[in-house]
């Protein structure tokens, strides 16, 4: 077993998104010292969102005439003449001093001088360098013997809000088998239900087109709809909603925020309401379909609805922190202070280091909240949280529809994963 593996080189390079936009990827070659020296390569690939909180580490665009704007050449360009110097002779078998080599060289609060983009692109390819060279899979050198459980999807089947051009406010619509006994299982079922969606929006002679996550983006008459729909598509499908399928939402209100904190605005039905009328939404809601999770129910800046929200739903469903705390550990703190949620969703982009991530992870666990992983709409081929779902046992995933390959290449890692565990 190794105990060094030198950093002998850092490459940065533009790719392309599922969105047709640029992102980008970093490679980290590691060198085992003593004979023969053998060489490993590590590679990443950083996702992108479309609906962003304002709290998340920022992303670094180029700003010019290329891509509209959205080149990541100063990115790559950081890597490659900032990060790669730093790290070179590093012993990348140390993932929490190599991260915090990169964030040190970033005076920003919110990572925005090298870029989010630049620096998680390096410390996931790191981790995937050293799980090469101990020949590991990446969940197992993320969470070693304590790695065991695959993640339940909560598969985005119906869009709204950012992720689709309808007339839907709700940004996601997603099932959970949580009553199939192994992912395969509970995989298939979702894939079944998927289908059945698809034969009752035909039927209607409604759209069947696919949003960014992949989930079906028909103009109905609002949510509740939309929810009635997927009750029928479950049964439909030969299951029970509330037995063997639960729904969650992502809500995504920040998106809905206007000047004033506590006061929104629905954009797509051009509907006001406030706090209080939105919490009464989601409790009449929660109580007419099978709710696991509500996520992002209410604005990120809106801590007293929160507190509000959370002493009125807390008990019934999970409320998940996503803007609210944007996988950042001191905003956790304060909604664990504060009582706001009981679910944090993990996003690693929006912090910047898989060490960050995995801490977020932890703190969230010891306190009894739930975290859910989670891709962005902006992907790629990439599958870094899939391992990380099962190395840090969170239990469930987001990670979009049966359908687009960005969202297909999680699903199919976690099976290899079930396989290679003999679940």
């Amino acid at each position: 077993m190794y105990k060094y593996l030198k950093i002998v080189n850092v490459k940065g390079r533009e790719v392309m998104d599922s969105r047709g936009n640029p992102t980008v990827e970093a490679e980290v070659t590691v060198k085992a010292l003593g004979m023969p020296g053998e060489i490993y390569t590590g590679c990443a690939i950083v996702p992108s969102g479309a609906s962003t909180g304002i709290f998340e580490a920022v992303e670094l665009r180029d700003g010019e005439k290329r891509y509209g704007g959205k080149g990541v050449l100063k990115a790559v360009k950081n890597i490659n003449e900032e990060i790669y110097p730093a790290l070179e002779g590093e012993n990348a078998l140390n993932q929490n001093k190599i991260d915090h080599i990169i964030m040190n060289l970033d005076k920003s609060e919110n990572k925005g001088e090298l870029g989010a983009n630049a620096i998680l692109a390096v410390s996931m390819a790191n981790a995937k360098a050293c799980a090469l060279a101990l020949n590991i899979p990446e969940y197992k050198y993320v969470g070693g013997i304590s790695a065991k459980t695959l993640p339940v999807p909560m598969m985005n089947i119906l869009n709204g809000g950012a992720h689709a051009s309808n007339n839907i406010d709700v940004q996601e619509f997603m099932i959970l088998p949580v009553g199939a006994d192994s992912f395969r299982e509970g995989l298939r079922w979702c894939a079944e239900v998927y289908d059945s969606l698809k034969k009752i929006l035909k039927s209607k002679g409604l759209s069947v087109a696919v949003g960014d996550e992949g989930g079906f983006a028909p103009d109905l008459s609002g949510e509740e709809e939309a929810l009635d729909i997927i009750v029928k598509a479950i049964e439909n499908a030969g299951y029970k909603a509330n037995e063997d399928f639960k729904i969650s939402l992502d809500v995504a209100a920040s998106e809905w925020k206007t000047n004033q904190v506590g006061e929104y605005l629905m954009p797509k039905k051009n509907k006001q309401m406030n706090t209080d009328e939105l919490i009464e939404m989601w409790e009449e809601i929660s109580d007419k379909y099978p709710i696991f999770s509500i996520e992002d129910p209410l604005d990120e800046e809106d801590w007293k609805g929160w507190e509000k929200i959370t002493e009125k739903l807390g008990d019934k469903i999970r409320l998940v922190g996503d803007d609210l705390f944007v996988t950042n550990v001191k905003r956790l703190k304060r909604g664990l202070k504060n009582k706001c949620a009981n679910a944090i969703l993990i996003k690693p982009n929006q912090i910047g280091t898989v060490t960050e991530t995995l801490n977020a992870v932890k703190m969230a666990q010891n306190m009894g909240y739930i975290a859910i992983m989670s891709h962005r709409s902006g992907e790629s081929e990439d599958t870094t949280i899939a391992d990380l779902a099962v190395g840090l046992n969170t239990g469930y995933i987001k990670t979009g529809a049966p359908c687009r390959g960005e969202r297909t290449a999680k699903y199919n890692r976690l099976l290899r994963i079930e396989e290679q565990m003999g679940i």
